[in-house]
C-alpha cells in the first residue's frame, strides 16, 4: 500500500472512532445494559463483515491478505490508543478500561479474525470460479 492509502485508512478509522464516541455519549455506552451491549456488538459485526467483503473483493487475490492485515491494524491499534487516551487517561480508568469497556476491547481482536476469514472466503470463491471456467 502506498503512503496515501495508509493515511486514508487512518483517517477513515479515526472518523469511525469519533462517530462511535459521539454515539456513545454521555457515558461512552456505560448507560446501557450488558445484554444490550452484547447485542449491539453482534449487530455491528454484520455491516463490518459486509463492508470488509465489498472492499476486499475489489482487491487482487494476491494482495488481499496483506490489505486485510493493514485494515485490521488501522481499525484496531489506533482505536485502542484513542480508547485508552479517552477511557484510560481522561476518564481515569487506567488499563482497567479494557474490562470496564469490554464491548470496545473485543473489537481490538475481531478485525484480526473477520478480515482474514473474508479473504479465505473470497479466495475460495475465486478458486471455484476458475475451476468452473476451466471445466467449460
Amino acid at each position: 500500500m502506498r503512503r496515501r492509502g495508509h493515511i486514508r485508512l487512518l483517517l477513515i478509522a479515526s472518523l469511525v472512532w469519533a462517530g462511535f464516541w459521539v454515539g456513545g455519549l454521555p457515558s461512552y455506552y456505560q448507560q446501557y445494559s450488558t445484554a444490550f451491549m452484547a447485542l449491539f456488538d453482534l449487530v455491528v459485526l454484520v455491516p463490518i463483515t459486509c463492508v470488509a467483503y465489498l472492499v476486499l473483493r475489489g482487491v487482487r487475490r494476491e494482495k488481499r491478505l496483506k490489505v486485510s492485515a493493514w485494515f485490521a491494524f488501522y481499525f484496531t491499534v489506533p482505536l485502542a490508543i484513542y480508547d485508552w487516551l479517552y477511557c484510560g487517561v481522561y476518564l481515569g480508568h487506567g488499563m482497567q478500561f479494557l474490562s470496564r469497556f469490554w464491548y470496545l476491547s473485543i473489537y481490538y481482536a475481531i478485525p484480526w479474525v473477520v478480515l482474514p476469514t473474508v479473504v479465505l472466503m473470497l479466495d475460495h470463491r475465486s478458486a471455484r470460479e476458475v475451476e468452473e471456467a476451466d471445466a467449460t
